[in-house]
């Protein structure tokens, strides 16, 4: 492997669905109110995927298709592309698979990669090493769920939370050392009682008592998860800023995954990043699981410089959490 080769990021593509769910819908779905939301989560509104026989793959395809355009580049080019996502449009064939038929990209493998909310996080690094080996020239990584497809709407805890979304960003070999720098990620598998769909697969495949009793939704056992959440991001954040000698004064841009505002925050706090400086879109997209990261990438594209310094942070089910650093490449203007 060559060392001066690293991945950088070229080009961002993102989709949001245009149907809304405010907190005044929800209202009338289950026992809560806007304000309640508002102060505990920070969202207002989440986008919702409406419509028959449409997966994640809906979404993918036009924010792929948006990212080949803006790089100025054709399907046949692309070598693998890696989707992160926990709502595959089936369990097999991967999403990738369904979404590289679906734009023309013949020459490229790819495949999905389940890590929940560090979906996105994950599957960057993957992308990199392939970049990095040398071996690959574009690598497609996208973050991506359909979270409404395993939502229960009855279930006051988790359907205020997630929404649905797809971001993409392309990676390419750079030589000026720019792209991803480091990576720290973490798993705990004994998080997985506290944070799951305990049915759909092989250990409870679905049958009418899987789903008389529900176990086909997301199930979250918030204050559990959000003690794990605001120490697992603000301590593996602060971690990859020490082991790479930065101070949050070096950093440009701190890119959280959108949960909860508050994990945002104690997050930013713990390394001294003002609020100027971390982008928030949780108030109108919710937590889009795997796709919150690339979809604040994606929205802030022309504030960002070229030598910008980024880290991203995310923390997901099973439990998976993990901090990024990377310098981003191009001008977004």
């Amino acid at each position: 492997m060559s060392s001066t080769i690293k991945a950088a990021i070229t080009a961002v593509g993102g989709y949001v669905p245009e149907d809304k769910l405010t907190n005044f819908d929800l209202e009338k779905l289950v026992d809560t109110n806007d304000e309640w939301i508002r102060t505990r989560t920070g969202i207002s509104e989440r986008r919702i995927l409406k419509g028959e026989g449409k997966g994640v793959s809906e979404m993918i395809v036009p924010a792929v298709q948006q990212l080949l355009e803006k790089r100025g580049i054709d399907p046949l080019e692309i070598d693998c592309m890696i989707v992160g996502t926990v709502t595959p449009d089936m369990v097999f064939p991967a999403t990738a698979n369904v979404v590289c038929n679906k734009i023309g990209a013949k020459n490229a493998w790819g495949f999905d990669l389940s890590a929940a909310c560090s979906g996105f996080l994950y599957s960057l690094t993957m992308g990199a090493s392939l970049i990095e080996s040398g071996r690959y020239k574009k690598v497609i990584v996208v973050g991506a769920d359909k979270m409404s497809a395993i939502i229960d709407y009855t279930d006051r805890a988790t359907c205020i939370i997630f929404g649905d979304g797809a971001a993409a960003v392309l990676l390419e070999p750079n030589e000026e050392g720019l792209g991803l720098q480091d990576s720290i990620l973490k798993s705990d598998g004994s998080g997985a009682e506290f944070l799951r769909m305990k049915a759909g697969g092989s250990a409870y495949p679905a049958s009418i008592e899987t789903v008389t009793a529900r176990e086909h939704y997301a199930f979250q056992e918030g204050k559990t998860v959000f003690k794990f959440a605001v120490k697992g991001m603000a301590d593996v954040s602060a971690e990859l800023l020490e082991r790479n000698n930065l101070t949050g004064d070096d950093i440009n841009w701190l890119v959280p995954h959108q949960a909860n505002l508050r994990i945002i925050d104690a997050t930013a706090e713990r390394i001294n990043m003002p609020k100027e400086k971390v982008m928030i879109n949780i108030e109108k997209f919710g937590n889009t699981t795997a796709a919150t990261i690339p979809l604040c990438l994606w929205e802030w594209e022309n504030k960002l410089k070229k030598g910008d310094n980024i880290v991203l942070a995310a923390f997901g089910g099973g439990f998976t959490w993990g901090a990024t650093w990377l310098k981003w490449a191009y001008d977004g203007k």
